[in-house]
């Protein structure tokens, strides 16, 4: 599929999109984003198994593009990432595309359902990336971010543009409405030697600073660069409280 938007820069070619229908009556719908190098794929087959049968799960693939940090080769990814550092600067070109895909995704599902974004690594920072884009009501480059987002996960991710936050929502009140009531959850794992814990850590920081209230951040003594089933279930109960669904199966 691609996604075509000409103020974002070149068009893309989106990989391949799996659906996760919900089992029990359709509540929320949260569009999953996986990490560099992965696809949609095989976090529709994990999602599946997760006991929460209100929500419908939309697993996108990421397009297939040059990766600076893998010196240029050619990788599925969100945006382009030169190093994992600090100072790195933001593709926001890269991510304003991811964004506007997600959005896009979410675009045609019913009025009642409540809509979240969620991911893991890259995936989750381009959901916090979401996160600042309906709060701000506005992508990088300035065009309306037209979801209504209602929750928002990122497990072992960062959350880019960091240092643009405070500006973008700063004595603007609807903005800083919507920033206090957005719920967001992060997980990160204190073992992580692929985006260290501290980005994480800083991030969550960086989130409540600016404003959003409803941030959760849990941290797991051991975990690497992955998931356990003990984050799961946290992500699950969290999820089934803040959407308010209908319960969990078992």
């Amino acid at each position: 599929m691609s996604f075509t938007d000409p103020s974002v820069g070149p068009a893309l070619e989106f990989g391949r999109t799996y659906v996760v229908r919900p089992k029990g009556r359709h509540q929320a719908t949260i569009v999953w984003l996986h990490g560099l190098g992965d696809n949609g794929s095989s976090w529709s087959q994990l999602l599946e198994t997760l006991p929460l049968p209100n929500i419908k799960w939309i697993c996108p693939t990421a397009p297939t593009q040059p990766i600076t940090i893998f010196g240029g080769f050619p990788s599925t990814a969100w945006f382009n990432v030169g190093d994992l550092s600090e100072d790195a600067p933001d593709d926001i070109e890269g991510l304003d595309a991811a964004a506007a895909h997600v959005a896009n995704l979410l675009s045609t599902e019913p009025a009642d359902i409540k809509l979240g974004v969620g991911g893991f690594s890259m995936g989750a920072a381009t959901s916090l990336y979401s996160a600042t884009c309906f709060t701000h009501g506005k992508y990088g480059n300035g065009n309306l971010y037209p979801a209504n987002l209602s929750t928002v996960v990122g497990l072992s991710g960062w959350l880019p543009c960091s240092k643009t936050l405070k500006n973008k929502i700063e004595g603007q009140d609807e903005a800083a409405r919507r920033a206090a009531s957005l719920p967001i959850l992060l997980c990160h794992g204190k073992g992580d030697d692929v985006v260290p814990y501290k980005f994480g850590e800083k991030s969550s920081r960086a989130l409540s600073s600016n404003g959003f209230q409803d941030m959760s951040f849990k941290s797991y003594n051991g975990l690497g660069h992955y998931t356990i089933p003990e984050e799961m279930e946290e992500v699950c109960a969290w999820l089934t409280a803040k959407l308010g669904l209908d319960g969990r199966s078992t």
